[in-house]
């Protein structure tokens, strides 16, 4: 029979909890009973954290997308955690059995095939489950190829949009990119290599000339970083096949030039002509971005020398 909700009844302790660097076994005590999101290398197996190992080998199972790709992690330093699927595929499945598990006491690793678990992956929805059951929830933060083709791109990092990855239909790749020409800060995908050379030429068409960074197998062996505007990446990824795993940076679009107050006030004049003057504020305001408080006083002033003007004129054409 299961322990009711909230108990903390330690699981049968494994024989061995260790992991091992360069022959060197090193024991670990049992992992905190919880959820424990553990981020892992996006390539090179050496990029992993020491708190991470401990996590892995300390845990009583690990929750991954791929067992056979984790699996090469654990063999790498020799760890013994059981391994169980959870994926898109078996989420709904396999997320009472993960929470029933955490219920019982268990500590629980959740690991993406790579970098930081909960980017572009199901894991949220376990996360939200097991936070609200009252389950600890803990991150591990380590290896991301989101951040780490930021720090190579050579485009603004102030501000960013990670979108994942981009419909795989034409039509809704384009309505996606038009989302995406209204965000003023730089933007990051994920993208495959088979589909690299026609989401490069849809950002083109849809973003305009901006610079972009193209960064191909992060950390491995064959690690790539191409620069250039949209169109040329575009075009070299269409001469040639491009293989693995890829991560987009694209620089924010330009900011526009601020108009001049001449252009305000002939803007705001050739308004007036046809509108009442709130009007003409929101409609010159919307047009440039100006502060509509900063165009009123301007549309105030311009109307009070064409009142004027208007007058002097009527006074000029009255009867002698």
């Amino acid at each position: 029979m299961s322990p009711p909700p909230g108990s903390q009844s330690r699981p049968l302790a494994r024989e061995e909890r260790r992991y091992v660097i360069e022959n060197n076994p090193i024991d670990v005590p049992h992992l905190a009973p919880g959820l424990h999101i553990v981020a892992t290398p996006i390539g090179n197996l050496g990029d992993i954290t020491l708190r991470a190992l401990q996590a892995l080998a300390g845990a009583d199972l690990i929750a991954c997308e791929d067992t056979r790709v984790t699996r090469k992690l654990l063999d790498r330093y020799a760890i013994a955690t059981a391994l169980t699927p959870y994926h898109d595929h078996n989420a709904e499945k396999a997320r009472p059995v993960l929470l029933r598990r955490l219920t019982e006491g268990a500590a629980i690793a959740l690991v993406s095939d790579a970098g930081t678990p909960l980017v572009s992956d199901p894991g949220f929805k376990l996360v939200r489950a097991a936070q609200e059951a009252g389950h600890m929830v803990t991150a591990l933060p380590g290896p991301s190829a989101l951040l780490a083709a930021l720090t190579v791109a050579g485009l603004p990092t102030d501000r960013f949009f990670f979108s994942g990855f981009l419909p795989p239909k034409q039509a809704a790749r384009r309505a996606r990119i038009a989302e995406l020409a209204r965000i003023p800060s730089t933007i990051v995908l994920f993208e495959t290599g088979p589909r690299i050379a026609a989401t490069l030429a849809d950002l083109a068409a849809g973003l305009g000339r901006r610079d972009g960074t193209l960064c191909r197998e992060l950390t491995k062996l064959h690690e790539e970083v191409r620069r250039g505007d949209l169109e040329t990446l575009a075009q070299s990824c269409a001469a040639g096949e491009v293989r693995g795993e890829i991560v987009l940076v694209i620089a924010p679009p330009q900011a526009a030039q601020r108009p001049s107050a001449e252009d305000a006030e002939m803007l705001l004049s050739e308004a007036l002509s046809r509108i009442s003057l709130k009007d003409a504020v929101a409609e010159v305001a919307d047009a440039t971005g100006l502060p509509r408080r900063e165009l009123y006083q301007r549309a105030l002033s311009l109307a009070k020398r064409t009142s004027n003007r208007m007058s002097q004129e009527s006074g000029n054409d009255a009867p002698r």
